[in-house]
C-alpha cells in the first residue's frame, strides 16, 4: 500500500461505516463482507478477488488506532479541495502524486517548486506525518553483518587470559563512493517501492509479512548510475588488524561474543558482531576439567604403602606441598585448592592430582631381597580372593 492510497481510498466507504465507527464496528463489517467475498467462496471470480483485497487493505488500516489515526490526518489535509491529482478535479494547486510522495523522481517538478530530481520534495515534509513518505528520511539504518573468526591459544593463555592481534576481513562502507553505491557525482534515490523502509508487506486480511525488497535489494535505495569500484552495493571488502581481548578460563572450542566489533553498519546503523571460536593447544604435564586443572603424579610403592609428604608442580607458579596418606591407592584423586583456571568471578578452581604407583622395570641388590621378604610376609593374603567369590555368587 503507498501512501497514495491514504489519500484517494475511502476504506470507510469500503467496509460500509461512517467515520466514528467503532473498533467492533469495524471488525463485525470486515468479517461479513470477508465471508462474502472470500476467495475460497467465490472460486474463479476475479472481481470477488479484487472486491476481497480491498475489504482487507482497508481493514488493515482502521483496525489499527495508529495506522487509521494517520490515514484520518491525511483525510483531513488534502479534503475540501484543498489538492488535487495530476491535472483532474477543480480548484487546488494541481501536482503529481509522484512529487508528492516520491520527492519529484523521474524529472518532473511541482507546483511548490525546485526540480525533481532534487530531492525529497514534499515527501519530506509530509514524512513526518506517515512516517513512510519518499524522502531521504524515510531510508531506515542498516546493522552490520556479524563475522566469524578463530585464534589459537596456548594451554598457558587460555588459563590466564590473553589479548591477542586478529586480522579480520569483512565488509564496509565503499571508500570511492562513501558507501552510497553511486558514481561521483550522483546521488541513489529512494525505492519507490518499499518508500526507502527496505521492506515490503504481503499478505491478507489480519495477517501480514515483511520481506526484504526485491527491487533494492533492501537497502531502501536505488543506484541508477553505479559506482565503478563497489558496482552499487555501497559496500566493499575490507582488511583490519584488531587486538581482541580473550578472558580468563576460556575453553576448548568456545564460542566468544564481541559485540560491535563486526562488519560496520550502513546509514549509521550499528556494527554487527564479531564471534571467535577459541582453539586451545594441549600441555605437556596439565590437563583440563572446567574450572580445574588436572595433574598425574608418580609415586614409589613405599610413598604410597607407607605414606609421605610430595612436592607437585602447579602451572605458573611454585610448586605446593601434598601428603600422601599411608595405604593410598593407584589412581587416587588429591585437591589443591586454588590452583586451577580462573574463572568468571575472579577466583580459581583447584588443581586435581592424581597419583599413579610407579613400579621398577629391574630390581635387584638389598631391595630385591627386601620384596621377597615382604612377598613371603604377605602370602596369606590374596587381594583377588573377593573377585572371584563375587564371581561365583554372579
Amino acid at each position: 500500500m503507498s501512501s497514495k492510497d491514504f489519500v484517494e481510498k475511502d476504506y470507510y466507504k469500503v467496509l460500509g461505516v461512517p467515520k466514528d465507527a467503532t473498533l467492533a464496528e469495524i471488525k463485525k463489517a470486515y468479517r461479513k463482507l470477508a465471508r462474502e467475498f472470500h476467495p475460497d467462496a467465490n472460486k474463479g471470480d476475479r472481481s470477488a478477488e479484487e472486491r476481497f483485497k480491498e475489504i482487507s487493505e482497508a481493514n488493515d488500516v482502521l483496525s489499527d488506532p495508529k495506522r487509521r489515526k494517520e490515514y484520518d490526518e491525511a483525510r483531513a489535509l488534502f479534503a475540501n479541495g484543498g489538492f488535487r491529482t495530476g491535472g483532474g478535479g477543480t480548484g487546488g494547486f494541481g501536482f503529481d502524486f509522484g512529487d508528492l510522495f516520491n520527492g519529484g523522481q523521474g524529472g518532473q517538478s511541482g507546483t511548490f517548486g525546485g526540480s525533481g530530481g532534487g530531492g525529497g520534495g514534499l515527501g519530506d515534509v509530509f514524512g513526518g506525518i506517515f512516517n513512510r513518505g519518499g524522502g531521504t528520511r524515510t531510508v531506515q539504518p542498516r546493522r552490520g553483518a556479524d563475522v566469524e573468526s578463530e585464534v589459537t591459544l596456548s594451554f598457558m593463555e587460555a588459563v590466564e587470559g590473553t589479548t591477542v592481534p586478529l586480522r579480520m576481513t569483512s565488509q564496509a562502507a565503499c571508500k570511492t563512493c562513501a558507501g552510497t553505491g553511486a558514481k561521483a557525482g550522483t546521488t541513489p534515490r529512494v525505492c519507490p517501492t518499499c518508500v526507502g523502509t527496505g521492506h515490503v508487506q504481503r499478505g491478507q486480511g489480519s495477517f501480514a509479512l515483511s520481506d526484504p525488497c526485491r527491487d533494492c535489494k533492501g537497502r531502501g535505495l536505488i543506484v541508477d548510475d553505479p559506482c565503478e569500484v563497489c558496482h552499487g552495493s555501497g559496500r566493499a571488502t575490507s582488511a583490519r588488524t584488531m587486538q581482541v581481548r580473550i578472558p580468563a578460563g576460556v575453553a576448548d572450542n568456545q564460542r566468544i561474543r564481541l559485540k560491535a566489533k563486526g562488519a560496520q553498519g550502513e546509514r549509521g546503523g550499528q556494527p554487527g558482531d564479531l564471534y571467535v571460536t577459541v582453539h586451545v593447544q594441549d600441555h605437556p604435564v596439565f590437563g583440563r576439567k572446567g574450572d580445574n586443572l588436572t595433574v598425574t603424579v608418580p609415586v614409589t610403592f613405599p610413598e604410597a604403602a607407607l605414606g609421605g609428604t610430595i612436592r607437585v608442580p602447579t602451572l605458573g607458579g611454585p610448586p605446593v606441598t601434598l601428603k600422601v596418606p599411608a595405604g593410598t591407592a593407584n589412581g587416587r584423586t588429591m585437591r589443591a585448592r586454588g590452583k586451577g583456571a580462573v574463572r568468571k568471578d575472579g577466583t580459581r578452581g583447584d588443581l586435581l592430582v592424581t597419583v599413579e604407583v610407579a613400579v621398577p622395570e629391574e630390581t635387584e641388590g638389598e631391595a630385591l631381597s627386601a620384596l621377597e621378604k615382604y612377598r613371603e610376609a604377605t602370602t596369606a593374603e590374596n587381594p583377588r580372593a573377593a573377585l572371584f567369590k563375587a564371581a561365583e555368587e554372579a
